[in-house]
């Protein structure tokens, strides 16, 4: 690889970068000026939809920019605003603006772990969950293994986003995957919180409940790789 291509690789790197924390920082600003509001929407789809509308023409920015602010605040919880997406955008614009601002706050982490390691990871995860993801750092098939887990809709994101940032994974390929992964789980929400802002119930309640049976049979088969894998390292 020649000089310049290592220097367009670093300016779209930096780009990338700088995107993800121009959001991040938008986003900072409404959740600490508005904390009380923020916290609600975290529990409250219908409150964050009418809340999204009231600062149109701003409101596809805001939650945008709250969205990448919750991938890296691991503890606010991210369902409700995903249901809030579908509920004020629409399941087609709710699931794009869902995509790109939990798009934006993976890449920032990845970043971020990147950059401090691993005391960044220990602020949000304890040492034993961490720790039971260990086999990434060696297995061959690391990469297929991440993705397959990563997509699951029940496996912990979070968790999993976090901790890959610590692998020697290329990180190009870890955004992709921090992104596309994230689409299944994206759709039934916004989808789920549009029928729900349509009065359709009946929709509503199916694909919630088809999403909690594949979330239950993820955990299992997360839980599993896990067990068998981290069983190899030792």
């Amino acid at each position: 690889m020649d000089s310049r291509e290592v220097e367009k690789k670093k300016e779209r790197k930096a780009t990338a970068a700088a995107f993800a924390f121009m959001a991040i920082a938008v986003g900072l600003t409404f959740c600490v000026v508005y904390f009380d509001s923020v916290k609600r929407m975290m529990t409250d789809p219908a409150y964050a939809r009418d809340l999204i509308r009231s600062v149109q023409p701003y409101g596809a920015l805001v939650y945008v920019a709250v969205q990448a602010v919750q991938i890296i605040i691991v503890v606010i919880p991210g369902e409700p605003l995903e249901l809030a997406a579908g509920y004020a955008f629409g399941a087609v614009t709710g699931s794009l603006l869902c995509l790109l601002g939990e798009s934006l706050g993976s890449i920032a982490v990845l970043l971020l772990v990147r950059k401090y390691g691993h005391r960044i990871a220990l602020h949000f995860f304890s040492e034993e969950k961490l720790d039971r993801l260990k086999f990434l750092h060696y297995s061959p098939k690391k990469l297929l293994i991440f993705s397959i887990i990563f997509i699951l809709p029940g496996s912990p994101k979070a968790l999993l986003c976090y901790f890959a940032g610590l692998t020697d994974i290329d990180i190009h390929k870890l955004m992709i995957i921090c992104t596309l992964g994230r689409i299944p789980a994206i759709v039934t929400s916004t989808i789920g919180g549009n029928a729900i802002g349509e009065k359709q119930y009946v929709l509503a309640a199916v694909l919630f409940l088809v999403t909690a049976a594949l979330s239950a049979a993820s955990i299992a088969i997360y839980n599993h790789i896990c067990e068998r894998h981290n069983k190899d390292v030792q």
